[in-house]
């Protein structure tokens, strides 16, 4: 655990210092984790520090393939698993595990090697900005509007997150321990596919208090091109 806090740190103080990582383009992370991983508390603190920081989207989606050792994940949805799956195809992997990071789209890394989440984070944010997202909310209703001189098959989302919340665990490999989770993604869904040859300008409609963020991704699933929050 020492030598994570010391991981955490280092990727902490060396994205504080990297220009590109700038808080109107944001990277996007995704963990994909369940609680009845073992090794998946070490990658669950990680995404704490991650989530604190401005330059980034921190998202954590629960799969339930690891129901079965024991212990039912009580935020996993089989649709997080499929979105891990499509990952692995589009890239030409054959196997899913936990805990992993997908940044930005492209750059599959194992969730607790914080360096390696670093030099993916880094990677993604010295890439040029592709597509202009805005959003702005009124009442319930969401508005997006988004452009780009790079046109192509792209996918609109809309996710929803909890911020935080803490889960005793009774039974399977994690059995005894209160651990917390941060930014549990509760929805991801498509909101409409873009081809970029004109601007986008979508409305949808928006309950509840939980945190908004919308993607655009490439199709396949691909590069996130851009993604924007709203509290």
């Amino acid at each position: 655990m020492r030598r994570l806090i010391s991981a955490i740190m280092i990727v902490a103080q060396s994205l504080a210092g990297t220009a590109a990582l700038a808080q109107d383009v944001p990277v996007v992370v995704e963990l994909y984790t369940s609680q009845g991983c073992s090794s998946c508390p070490p990658a669950d603190v990680l995404m704490e520090d991650l989530a604190a920081r401005g330059d980034v989207i921190a998202l954590s989606l629960h799969v339930d393939y690891w129901d079965y050792i024991g212990w039912a994940d009580s935020f996993a949805q089989p649709a997080f698993g499929d979105r891990q799956r499509a990952y692995a195809q589009a890239a030409g992997e054959h196997m899913l595990y936990t805990p992993q990071m997908i940044i930005g789209g492209t750059h599959h890394v194992i969730g607790t090697d914080a360096m390696a989440v670093m030099d993916a984070m880094r990677a993604h944010a010295a890439l040029p900005v592709a597509v202009n997202l805005d959003l702005r909310r009124s009442g319930t209703t969401l508005q997006i509007s988004a452009s780009t001189e790079m046109p192509g098959a792209m996918l609109v989302q809309v996710v929803r997150y909890v911020p935080v919340q803490s889960v005793d665990i009774e039974r399977g490999e994690n059995a005894g321990r209160r651990l917390t989770y941060v930014n549990i993604v509760t929805s991801w869904q498509l909101l409409g596919r873009w081809d970029g040859l004109a601007p986008l300008t979508l409305e949808t409609e928006m309950s509840g208090d939980e945190p908004v963020v919308v993607i655009v991704q490439e199709d396949g699933p691909g590069r996130i091109l851009a993604a924007k929050r709203l509290n």
